[in-house]
């Protein structure tokens, strides 16, 4: 199995029994609903989230998808800290990255998990 495919996304109300290896929550905000001390999680990684700003603006618009991920990535680009602590976990195993939305297709743990998934394969950190 290739590095590409160790990366997973799920909502912070899954099962934890459905994913796989390390779980981090990449919200900037916990979870509406969630006690922390219920969160099956490793870590917390809230700077890897989109800013605030760009988190507003998007507001799960549907509409808005391509100009979100093109904004996201950029800012991913400028975050190597955040990056590179995701990272870190991704080398050790596979990782499920946790998130609150209700939309599995338009959040950004979709965008970040096919960064880490290109930045892992290539080698780079």
């Amino acid at each position: 199995m290739s590095s590409a495919n160790s990366v997973y996304i799920a909502r912070v109300y899954d099962d934890p029994k459905d994913t796989t290896g390390a779980r981090l929550l990449v919200d900037r905000a916990w979870p509406r609903g969630v006690n922390k001390a219920d969160l099956d999680h490793d870590e917390w990684i809230r700077d890897v989230a989109p800013s605030t700003e760009l988190r507003k603006w998007f507001g799960h618009d549907p509409k808005k998808w391509a100009e979100f991920r093109m904004r996201y990535s950029a800012e991913l680009k400028d975050n190597q800290d955040a990056v590179s602590r995701c990272l870190e976990w991704c080398r050790k195993g596979p990782v499920t990255l946790l998130f609150a939305a209700r939309d599995r297709e338009h959040n950004q743990a979709v965008i970040l998990r096919e960064y880490l998934s290109n930045r892992n394969t290539s080698g780079a950190s």
